[in-house]
């Protein structure tokens, strides 16, 4: 069934409001006024008296009794009960953040003593350590202790170790989630402050992973502390087997990781030429392969390379919510691992096509690294690259082409049908933003930008969640709900794109700014436009051209976009598209399939 067109992307539809731009509530703050501090910052104040922390864990313990513990709380709901707690106690909601942590340890307590001790990692902050005296190392997984006893550290760590724990030094470490899915641990114990808390455990919580955690009591990257006793305590919290488990995402994630392991690949998409892969060569590159396999050994080491394998997961995820939702359940990893090869070969069709459109991407964005290796066209030339991108994109049609005899070919059709629409309209929105680029008029309307996200993210979304609801049978009801949440979630995941290319430290060791010495038109851009008088918008719209000055002209627009708050401003319209996309999963139905949209819209826009 063909997708439901959005308001946005029908060349004959009215110029409408996605982002609710022109709303009172969504202007951010006042034009060419400086932004107001991070609010969130206010609710993260540690409780000074040990007797408050005490009071407040009694009342935290007290409300997590009466929840139901197969439903994994969401920061929503655990912050409302927060609230509660804190008003019993007639409390400020400077204590919020605290109060969550002790809410989401007490509702997550049993599920971690369900885990042997061999199966938890505990996280402990290596602020902790007396740094005049620490001879300790670092390597890629955080702090290597040397037990030398001038901390704490060496005697958590022993022992939890002792007990069979996995330990990490490290603060906030991506590298957790990643020992989670890649079935080194099930169940974390952590030790952080509230900030760290809320950045490196929101998204494992999300998932279902079993999770308790102890805030230090003095915040700072220096000589910090903590309840220790509280934290030996959790510990050692005993291994007691349950029957009710708590509905995860962790299995299906997992296997979403799996399907790009050279082992799992190779038998889901045996390779067509043979030869040696890239990674058998012993670094001598093409020169080892024979030139008419030479274009499948770069497209499948490029496919293996990283990523976060999101879609993938959306699509083996909206197929189990339509199936019974069993890999969710207590016994999820027995259920995931019946999953159909028909089911994960079109998962990895999903990824296939979302590296094509990277590999394209790159090329019209001459960005240098992708997954913190160069990126295809500059290490083998633009031809190369658009070939192989061309290859992929080819290749998943072909993937998805080739199940029929094994699906219905209705299905076969209409997966096909999505994706063709899913790829024709990423090429719209990408045509739109290149044809923007070499334009002299750089002016934009922050509409205009939303519609060409609207194009350019969401149909990769749209995409793989109907091809996972397909091959669970037919979509009819709700069809242009899972359009419209797909079109919240594909913008506010763009727009978080863009403010990422802010960051020193953003995944592709990308310079930051580099969307604006690139001329791209993002929403940033359209937000500084509109809020700038005459004079410094004149001065912005030349920045793109000092191509001699590329230092110079990122800090220039950094200063004009402080000075237009587009950084808030666009932070307000994700969290603006992010309630939208949960209003339209409220409508959906059944519940399993409604549960992964509330999932999906908190754990890609977390960031």
């Amino acid at each position: 069934m063909a997708a439901a067109p959005f308001d946005e992307t029908s060349p004959d539809a009215p110029r409408e409001d996605p982002g609710g731009l022109a709303a009172p509530d969504d202007s951010g703050p006042p034009r060419g006024e400086p932004a107001v501090e991070d609010l969130s910052l206010a609710i993260k104040h540690v409780p000074p008296s040990r007797e408050l922390r005490e009071r407040i864990r009694e009342l935290a313990d007290r409300a997590a009794t009466g929840l139901d513990p197969r439903d994994p709380l969401d920061k929503t709901a655990i912050a409302a009960h927060a609230r509660a707690i804190l008003a019993e106690l007639h409390q400020p909601e400077a204590f919020l953040g605290w109060t969550m942590v002790a809410l989401a340890s007490a509702f997550w307590r049993d599920r971690v003593a369900a885990t042997p001790y061999a199966r938890r990692l505990l996280l402990l902050p290596h602020c902790l350590r007396n740094p005049d005296h620490c001879p300790a190392r670092f390597n890629e997984l955080g702090l290597v202790c040397q037990d030398c006893g001038a901390c704490r550290l060496s005697s958590l760590r022993q022992h939890a170790e002792r007990l069979g724990y996995k330990v990490l030094i490290a603060e906030g470490s991506p590298v957790v989630m990643q020992l989670i899915l890649g079935g080194h641990a099930d169940a974390l114990v952590g030790v952080s402050c509230l900030d760290v808390l809320e950045k490196s455990l929101e998204k494992i919580l999300l998932a279902g992973v079993p999770c308790m955690a102890v805030p230090l009591v003095v915040d700072g990257c220096r000589n910090t502390r903590t309840d220790e006793d509280w934290v030996r305590d959790m510990i050692d919290t005993p291994y007691r087997p349950i029957e009710r488990q708590t509905h995860t995402f962790v299995h299906l994630l997992r296997c979403a990781k799996r399907l790009f392991q050279p082992e799992e690949i190779e038998w889901l998409l045996p390779r067509g030429r043979g030869g040696p892969t890239l990674a058998q060569t012993n670094g001598a590159g093409l020169a080892a392969i024979d030139p008419v396999a030479a274009t499948e050994a770069i497209a499948r080491d490029f496919l293996l390379r990283g990523g976060k394998r999101a879609r993938p997961f959306v699509t083996l995820a909206a197929f189990d919510a339509l199936s019974g939702a069993d890999a969710t359940g207590a016994d999820g990893a027995r259920h995931v691992a019946r999953i159909d090869e028909v089911v994960k070969r079109v998962a990895v069709a999903i990824e296939i096509f979302h590296k094509a459109s990277l590999v394209h991407d790159d090329i019209e964005d001459d960005d240098a690294f992708r997954y913190g290796h160069v990126t295809l066209h500059r290490k083998y030339g633009t031809a190369m690259a658009i070939n192989v991108g061309d290859y992929l994109i080819g290749l998943g049609y072909r993937v998805v082409a080739q199940q029929r005899g094994r699906l219905a070919a209705d299905v076969v059709a209409d997966i096909l049908a999505q994706l063709a629409e899913a790829h024709t309209r990423l090429s719209e929105g990408q045509g739109a933003e290149l044809a923007w680029r070499d334009a002299l008029d750089k002016r934009l309307a922050p509409l205009d930008a939303l519609r060409i996200y609207a194009l350019k993210t969401a149909p990769a979304f749209e995409a793989a969640l109907f091809a996972g609801l397909r091959l669970a049978g037919p979509v009819h009801e709700g069809r242009d709900l899972v359009a419209r949440f797909a079109r919240h979630l594909g913008v506010a995941f763009q727009i978080l794109n863009d403010l990422d290319d802010w960051r020193s430290d953003s995944p592709n060791k990308r310079t930051a700014g580099t969307d604006v010495l690139g001329g791209r038109p993002t929403v940033l851009w359209a937000l500084a436009l509109d809020a700038l008088d005459e004079t410094d918008r004149r001065e912005l719209e030349a920045l793109p051209a000092r191509s001699t000055a590329r230092d110079a002209a990122v800090a220039r627009a950094d200063e004009l976009y402080r000075r237009a708050g587009v950084h808030d401003r666009a932070a307000a319209l994700v969290e603006k598209h992010h309630a939208r996309a949960r209003d339209v999963a409220d409508q959906i139905h059944p519940a399993p399939l409604r549960h992964l949209l509330h999932y999906l819209a908190d754990s890609i826009l977390d960031r």
